[in-house]
């Protein structure tokens, strides 16, 4: 058994490096004409993000349900902003959200627990800071109940994803990944609910071997051009089918893959998005690498694609470039 692994491992090593010595970094990928297909795509909407683009989230969430109409939505829950206080749950930002979706038969998955999407991805209250690493996973298992029980009766929720990337120790503030707690995490939100539960992981930088052992979906993250300090700009060499190919590795039925974060805004290497030039923005993202990472996740074949980038479009519909949110309106 230990040799089928090396020589499955081998195989995906020859299959990147034949790509790295074939393709040129930064070509651009052939793209047909993207059409109309709400049940495929969606968008992670970020509350806390907006706020830091200077944006009205509140103008901009309905723009998504009103303009966009977007018909899928991820939305985390942010830990530090339903807690501030300790023992004091406010809910009532978050009550607005997934009730006006729900007016508009938005189905939603709720991301909650401890790391979650956007720098610096743990998103602890304040006053955590001054208990030790056990007294914080006992105020994460109570805000996770808190947060399912308020939400349990709710029928526009159809799952729930229990934490961000939870084994990826490379990126982000936040302490050294405990599969142990995890496996915490998961038994109790099952126990309290019994939706679905969405475990994710990264795309390119592992092979979902923890991932794919907890939860009922798996959710990958999908970057086509990134930043790295050592090298700069750089296009992963990686076809659609290799999600796939790994995905069936390890056992994830097809319909049982999604894709929670497509790349739809720059990669931004230091400060925030809004300032960066046009030309460093268009090293890795643009009007016709939003069309081709668009196609690069039909070609995956995986059951549903959350956009990650919906508060940039709006940013850029604002000041900018109206592009990307109109090009946007023709996919919901």
């Amino acid at each position: 058994m230990k040799y089928s692994k090396k020589m499955i491992y081998l195989f995906i090593i020859i299959v990147i490096i034949i790509f790295v010595l074939f393709m040129k970094i930064f070509k651009k990928d052939n793209y047909l004409e993207i059409k109309n297909n709400p049940e495929f795509f969606g968008v992670t909407f970020s509350k806390t993000y907006a706020a830091e683009l200077g944006l009205d989230w509140r103008d901009l969430y309905l723009a998504i349900l009103d303009d966009l109409r977007v018909k899928n939505i991820r939305l985390p829950i942010y830990w530090d902003e339903i807690a501030k206080e300790k023992g004091i749950f406010a809910y009532s930002e978050y009550d607005f959200m997934i009730s006006e979706g729900a007016r508009r038969n938005v189905k939603f998955i709720i991301n909650i627990g401890w790391r979650l999407p956007r720098w610096p991805e743990c998103h602890a209250p304040e006053w955590t800071n001054q208990e030790d690493i056990n007294e914080i996973h006992e105020r994460t298992l109570f805000m996770l109940e808190k947060t399912v029980k308020r939400y349990q009766d709710n029928p526009s929720i159809i799952y729930w994803q229990v934490e961000n990337e939870p084994f990826l120790n490379t990126f982000g503030i936040c302490p050294p990944s405990n599969e142990q707690f995890f496996d915490q995490e998961i038994t109790l939100v099952k126990s309290l609910d019994k939706r679905p539960v969405l475990v994710s992981g990264p795309g390119e930088l592992n092979m979902w071997r923890q991932e794919s052992k907890y939860g009922d979906i798996f959710g990958t993250t999908m970057y086509r051009v990134i930043w790295n300090k050592f090298i700069g700009y750089m296009r992963y060499p990686i076809p659609a089918w290799f999600y796939s190919f790994k995905a069936w590795l390890v056992g994830i039925p097809a319909d049982k893959r999604f894709i929670v974060e497509l790349q739809a805004e720059p990669w931004v290497p230091q400060g925030k998005i809004i300032y960066l030039s046009k030309n460093e923005a268009d090293y890795s993202f643009n009007l016709d690498q939003f069309k081709d990472n668009l196609q690069y996740a039909l070609d995956t074949k995986f059951k549903k694609a959350y956009l990650w980038g919906v508060e940039w479009w709006y940013w850029q519909y604002k000041h900018v470039d109206k592009s990307f949110w109109e090009l946007a309106r023709t996919l919901f």
